[in-house]
Formats: structure tokens, C-alpha cells, sequence
């Protein structure tokens, strides 16, 4: 499952959702498009959202690039650099090109995460 991720007036990454929490992955991406406000802390991007998820196979590390979905916010999640969680997360995918892009993000930018469709 590709997704793509604009920071708006920003540029866009891509991204593929992993099986490390499979149930929690196609949930989201069911949901796709999804909007956000960003908001920054450490080397983490990341926005609140309304769907509440629980738990799948929760990690307290997450790696550079990593995707996550964090239940307590609930909140969607980029780490662009080595930064820890604050608390438990579930790691649904990597950023696979451009990362670098997260690190212009601002608190207050918009976000948008969408599908990426294949072409036959």
C-alpha cells in the first residue's frame, strides 16, 4: 500500500505501509485521503486525526523514516530522524523517497495523505 504525503506549498513524499501492524495500516488506509494540521516535536511530524484505534503490536522505538500510528493522540506520524516516541507506538510503514522533506514542515502547515494509484 504506496501513500503519498504533501506538506502543502511544501513538496511531497512517498511512503508504503509494512505489515509490522497490518490491521492498523489498512485502517487507515481505508480512510485515505486524511488531512491534517502539522505539528513538530523533536524530529517528528505529526497531526491529530479522529479515527481511534487501539494497540496492535505496540514498539517503543521507532527507526528513521518510520510511519506510525499513535493511539493516545490519536495522531499520524512521521520520524524523519532518529527520535524516540513518547510513549508506545504502531509502526505502519516507511518513508521511501524524500524524506528530507520533513524537515521544512512548521507547526500549522497542512498535511494531506493519500493513495497512491497504480497505473495499469
Amino acid at each position: 500500500m504506496e501513500i503519498e504525503i504533501e506538506i502543502v506549498g511544501k513538496g511531497k513524499a512517498t511512503g508504503k505501509l509494512d505489515d509490522r501492524n497490518p490491521e492498523t495500516a489498512k485502517k487507515l488506509y481505508e480512510i485515505f485521503p486524511l488531512p491534517g494540521t502539522a505539528h513538530t516535536y523533536l524530529e517528528e511530524v505529526y497531526f491529530n486525526m479522529t479515527l481511534e484505534l487501539d494497540y496492535e503490536n505496540p514498539s517503543k522505538t521507532t527507526e528513521e523514516g518510520d510511519i506510525c500510528y499513535w493511539p493516545p493522540g490519536p495522531a499520524f506520524c512521521i520520524f524523519y530522524r532518529n527520535s524516540q516516541p513518547v510513549s508506545e507506538v504502531n509502526n505502519i510503514g516507511k518513508i521511501t523517497k524524500n524524506l528530507e522533506l520533513f524537515k521544512k514542515c512548521r507547526d500549522g502547515d497542512e498535511i494531506i495523505v493519500k493513495k497512491v494509484k497504480k497505473i495499469p
